[in-house]
């Protein structure tokens, strides 16, 4: 293929990325994008088999890894439930970090001594990033897992050995620059992925979506780097649109979540000790029947439906979308309001309900629903915990102090699904469950919506 034939073709493909971005930015158009994105990575994957330099080299190997990809990938994706969607996006994109360290150790060895002073700072950018991509990731999976503890992992002398560890990274990095080498390199590696590891112990769980979209912008400019080191334009488009994406991402989750991204990653070793929350376990609450649930709903003008990770879990889309058309049918006003990160994810909860055909004009995010709260009859709380929890407002120090929260409390009756007096995912409790104006009705949210909606049909 002539090298001109091959770079339009690979712009073809770098526009495919391009509109991908522009559509996942809507939730109409979101499916449209996903599509191109892959029809984009589908070009650029068949494009490597026709660059000039590439034909008839290594085939064997390329394929058997396409086919390793596809066994592994295809079932790992159509599988996964939607609750672990967070934790799916989390592995892949640190096997891409990882994946770009690995190809610029290989391209640094091949080249040798041979290879320029701007290769080697490429190769160097991409192995210690690359690496931190991917230990990092792999911790964010554990906890989102709940396979390790979702609390932030701190130790005596923490700061001091993370800054050793990095100051260690520096200093490697310099000793590859300088003497060059397959060693320095490897070494470099190793304390890269220990400070990824280091960097990320830290993050509480409800901080965690934050990370996997910092890692996730590392990881893209990984790639761009990479892309740089074999020469290959079309990586360094895609990488470049990672990483700038992701960097966005980072900045506006940040802000949802009301913190700082250096708060994020390190407010754990400067926060101050919570009192705990034992007593908190022998205080009454008001619990309900799927009966009294359906009374209340049935004299209510405004409804706001509030989504999160037990809806989820439950599966209880469906049973909510037929909730909300009965509501409607009867003349009741019926919102939902979505916090950015209800789910653990930016845009879980848009997703999940899209599944129900949830018309998207009921969906409200959280600065437009929030001032209707005053005027809601009873705000709906399906699953979700920390997103609605006064905390974040009233106790300085708790993790989630400072989070944009759902006003649900300013409502004139808050009916609360749970599963049992659990904490959310931050750990900490939550005192609205306590006010004399809200209902508990417990069980799996599937099954306490489903007899809900049917005392509703009855009355």
């Amino acid at each position: 293929m002539s090298s001109f034939l091959y770079d339009l073709i690979g712009l073809v493909a770098g526009v495919c990325f391009i509109l991908a971005l522009k559509g996942l930015s809507h939730p109409r158009t979101a499916r449209r994008g996903n599509l191109l994105g892959a029809a984009g990575a589908g070009i650029a994957t068949l494009l490597v088999f026709f660059r000039s330099e590439n034909e008839g080299r290594n085939l064997g190997w390329i394929i058997g890894a396409i086919i390793v990809g596809v066994i592994v990938g295809v079932p790992a994706a159509r599988r996964v439930q939607m609750t672990a969607m967070p934790q799916l996006v989390a592995l892949f994109n640190g096997v891409g970090g990882g994946a770009a360290a690995l190809v610029a150790i290989v391209e640094y060895m091949k080249l040798g001594d041979s290879a320029s002073f701007a290769v080697v700072l490429a190769t160097v950018f991409t192995v210690v990033v690359g690496c931190v991509s991917f230990s990092g990731s792999i911790i964010t999976f554990l906890k989102l897992q709940e396979l390790m503890t979702t609390a932030p992992v701190v130790f005596p002398g923490g700061r001091a050995v993370i800054a050793g560890t990095l100051g260690g990274v520096i200093g490697v990095s310099g000793w590859v620059i300088a003497e060059l080498g397959t060693t320095p390199l490897l070494i470099l590696a190793a304390l890269s992925l220990l400070f990824g590891v280091l960097f990320v112990l830290p993050v509480g769980g409800a901080d965690v979506p934050i990370v996997i979209s910092l890692l996730n912008a590392f990881t893209g400019l990984t790639v761009a780097a990479s892309g740089y080191v074999l020469d290959a334009t079309l990586l360094i488009i895609a990488g470049t649109l990672v990483g700038a994406s992701g960097t966005i991402l980072t900045r506006l989750m940040a802000e949802a979540m009301g913190r700082s991204l250096f708060g994020t990653l390190f407010g754990a070793f400067t926060a101050k000790a919570q009192a705990s929350g034992g007593a908190a376990d022998t205080r009454p609450v008001k619990s309900g029947t799927p009966d009294d649930v359906a009374i209340l709903l049935n004299y209510a003008r405004r409804v706001v439906i509030v989504p999160g990770f037990g809806l989820a879990v439950a599966q209880a889309q469906h049973t909510v979308r037929e909730l909300a058309d009965l509501l409607s049918a009867k003349g009741i006003d019926v919102a939902y309001g979505i916090h950015p990160v209800a789910g653990r994810m930016p845009g879980h909860m848009n997703v999940l309900l899209a599944e129900a055909n949830v018309p998207y004009e009921q969906l409200s995010e959280m600065d437009e629903v929030n001032p209707t709260f005053p005027q809601t009859d009873v705000a709906l709380i399906i699953g979700a915990n920390d997103v609605v929890n006064p905390a974040a407002k009233t106790t300085p120090g708790c993790p989630i102090y400072g989070m944009p929260i759902l006003d649900v409390s300013l409502a004139g009756n808050v009916i609360f699904l749970k599963r049992s007096m659990r904490p959310g995912f931050a750990g900490i409790e939550n005192e609205l469950l306590y006010d004399p104006k809200t209902t508990l009705l417990f069980g799996d949210a599937k099954a306490s919506l489903t007899k809900v909606v049917s005392a509703l049909k009855v009355l």
